[in-house]
């Protein structure tokens, strides 16, 4: 089993993490933990179109949006599902 390296692109912990409950925040924290850093290609859906080559993770109403590259996950946003897709474009684009 491979181990990877976990990264958090710099605006989630000042614009994503404080519009989430906090109960939420903590099945999010698990869930990376306990099954992303496990398998990610397993636990997470690819997605289409513009982010081709991006994953998400489900976490009830919540979705975060990740980039496996070789042993480290990139993780672009964490937001709920309304919101996410609209505001991972300014980030991806950034990123790539």
């Amino acid at each position: 089993m491979m181990s990877y390296h976990l990264f958090y692109h710099p605006d989630i912990q000042k614009e994503d993490l404080p519009n989430i409950p906090k109960n939420v925040k903590e099945r999010i924290r698990r869930a990376i933990e306990q099954r992303l850093l496990i398998e990610p290609e397993k636990y997470g859906e690819p997605l289409k179109r513009g982010l081709k080559g991006y994953r998400k993770l489900r976490v009830g109403d919540y979705r975060v949006i990740y980039k496996v590259e070789k042993e480290n996950i990139i993780i672009l946003k964490i937001g709920h599902r309304k919101e996410v897709y609209s505001k991972i474009h300014l980030r991806v684009k950034r990123y790539s």
